[in-house]
């Protein structure tokens, strides 16, 4: 198992935002370390950062940015810069679950998982080859899921996928798991958000 390199752009997974952020600020010292830290995560403190990003260094700068909630329009407009990061600058995204993250934002770097985050719940069937029969039966228990299970359980269905069965997700895939997401958030009911997210894979095998 290759080790991470904590001086580059990573994500990191812990229910304590704040004391992570204090000692990130102490382990990269004498490094410039400048923080967006928030309750809610929102698209002006997004171009906050990406706009800090862009101020030129002549050494190694980390944004570190905090939250417990991420919203989706703030992560997306992260998006270019996590990918193709200014000269000398890396980014620590700190969030208390990967669920809190979209699926582009977490396939663009590496994930540490302290300890205290809560056991992820597995999901039920191999995304490997995925059959109708093991669709329609997981939709009839979606239907009585509320949102907060929703979330665990499409955390647990990307887990499963990208993880478990080492699948390559298409863009296709990772834009309905963005979508989802969304959707979730505004309180779409899970049966369809999982019917979308699912469809995807038999039609993909």
């Amino acid at each position: 198992m290759l080790e991470l390199d904590f001086t580059k752009s990573h994500i990191i997974i812990s229910p304590n935002i704040e004391a992570e952020f204090e000692q990130l600020k102490n382990a990269l010292k004498p490094k410039r370390v400048v923080g967006f830290i928030e309750d809610e995560f929102k698209i002006e403190h997004a171009k906050a950062a990406v706009a800090e990003a862009y101020i030129s260094e002549s050494e190694t700068k980390y944004i570190i940015l905090g939250a417990n909630h991420f919203n989706a329009i703030s992560q997306n407009s992260l998006l270019k810069a996590l990918e193709e990061p200014p000269r000398n600058i890396e980014f620590i995204i700190i969030a208390p679950t990967t669920s809190n993250l979209l699926p582009t934002v977490r396939s663009r770097l590496p994930i540490v998982k302290k300890k205290g985050e809560r056991k992820m719940q597995e999901f039920p069937f191999s995304l490997v080859k995925v059959g109708y029969k093991d669709v329609f039966d997981f939709l009839k228990m979606a239907s009585k899921v509320g949102k907060s299970e929703a979330q665990e359980l499409m955390e647990a269905l990307y887990y499963r996928a990208t993880v478990v069965d080492k699948l390559l997700l298409s863009n296709a895939q990772l834009e309905n798991f963005d979508r989802a997401y969304r959707l979730l958030e505004l309180n779409a009911r899970p049966q369809s958000v999982f019917a979308l997210l699912l469809m995807g894979f038999v039609n993909g095998n």
